[in-house]
C-alpha cells in the first residue's frame, strides 16, 4: 500500500511541475502562479476542516505546521521560478541534491558526520549532474561551472534548500497531528504567506497577470488538485516511513520528469539526461544508506 502511495505522489508531483512550467511559459509570473495555486488549495481544504477537530491539535503542531508551510511556500516560489527558466529534464535530476543538502544540514546542526560511503555518494551525484549538458555545447572543463551559473539551476538549489529545511517541521507536524490535518493547514497557512510575498514583491503585476490568467482557469484548477494530492500523499509517506527512505523513493520522480520534458516540451538530450538520472539515483541511495 505504501508503495502505491509513493508512486501516486511521484506522478502528482511530476505532473504538477508540468502545469507550473506551462503556466510560466504563458508569461505569468511565478509568484502569481504560486498564489493562484494556493487559492485553489484553500478552496479544496476549507470543507475538509469538518473532517477533524482543529481544537484538539497540540500547540507543538501549530508551531511545526507554521514553519513547514513558511519554508515550503518559499521553496515553491523558487521552484516555479526555476521551472520558468530551466528544462524540466534538467530540473528533475537536480532533485538528487536534496539528499546532499540534507546531509550538509545534518552535519552542521546535529553533528551527524557521514561515512566515506556518504561522501562517495555525493561525488557520484555531482558526477551525474556533470552529464546533464551535452559535451558538444560546453567543454568538459566548464560544464559543471556552466550548470551552477544557470539562473534556473540556482533557483532550483534555493528551492531544494528551503524544502530540506521544511521537511523536519513537516515530519514533526504529521507526528503531532495526522496526514489530513497537516495537509489542510499546510495549504491554508501557505495561502496568506503567498499573498504577502506577491504583494510585497509584485503588487504592480497583479492586474496584468489576473487578466491573462482568465484563459488558464482549468490549468490552475488541475494544478491545485495535483498539489493537494501530492502533499497529502507526502504526509502519508512521512507518517509511515523514515524521512531517509521517503527521500530515496522520491528520487524516482526525476526519471519521469526527464521523459515528460522530452514528450511535452520537446527537450533534447533525453538519453544523456536519463543516464545522468540513473547515476544520481545511485549516489542518492548511497548517501541515504550511509
Amino acid at each position: 500500500m505504501e508503495l502505491l502511495v509513493v508512486f501516486g505522489r511521484l506522478l502528482f508531483s511530476s505532473f504538477s511541475n508540468v502545469f507550473q512550467k506551462k503556466l510560466a511559459h504563458q508569461g505569468l509570473h511565478p509568484f502569481f502562479i504560486v498564489m493562484s495555486s494556493y487559492i485553489v488549495l484553500s478552496i479544496i481544504c476549507l470543507p475538509l476542516l469538518w473532517t477533524f477537530n482543529p481544537f484538539e491539535l497540540s500547540n507543538s503542531f501549530w508551531i511545526y505546521i507554521f514553519f513547514a508551510a513558511l519554508f515550503d511556500m518559499a521553496g515553491t516560489l523558487f521552484l516555479v521560478m526555476s521551472l520558468s527558466k530551466t528544462d524540466l529534464s534538467v530540473f528533475g535530476p537536480l532533485n538528487a541534491y536534496k539528499v546532499v543538502i540534507s546531509m550538509i544540514l545534518a552535519m552542521i546542526f546535529i553533528d551527524e558526520i557521514p561515512s566515506m560511503q556518504g561522501f562517495l555518494g555525493v561525488g557520484i551525484i555531482v558526477l551525474g549532474s556533470y552529464f546533464l549538458f551535452p559535451s558538444n555545447t560546453h567543454t568538459n572543463s566548464n560544464r559543471l561551472f556552466h550548470l551552477l551559473l544557470e539562473r534556473g539551476v540556482q533557483y532550483r538549489f534555493l528551492s531544494i534548500l528551503l524544502f530540506s529545511i521544511g521537511t523536519l517541521p513537516l515530519k514533526n507536524a504529521v507526528i503531532a497531528g495526522d496526514a489530513i490535518s497537516t495537509t489542510v493547514f499546510w495549504c491554508l497557512i501557505g495561502f496568506p504567506l503567498a499573498v504577502i510575498a506577491h504583494t510585497v514583491f509584485l503588487k504592480d503585476n497583479f492586474t496584468k497577470d489576473f487578466e491573462q490568467s482568465k484563459n488558464h482557469i482549468y490549468s490552475f484548477l488541475y494544478l491545485g488538485i495535483l498539489i493537494f494530492l501530492m502533499q497529502y500523499m507526502t504526509m502519508i509517506v512521512f507518517s509511515k516511513l523514515l524521512i531517509a527512505y521517503s527521500l530515496a523513493l522520491f528520487q524516482l520522480a526525476m526519471v519521469l520528469q526527464v521523459f515528460l520534458g522530452y514528450r511535452i516540451f520537446n527537450e533534447k538530450h533525453i538519453a544523456r539526461r536519463l543516464a545522468a538520472c540513473l547515476v544520481m539515483i545511485v549516489g542518492s541511495l548511497m548517501v541515504l544508506q550511509a
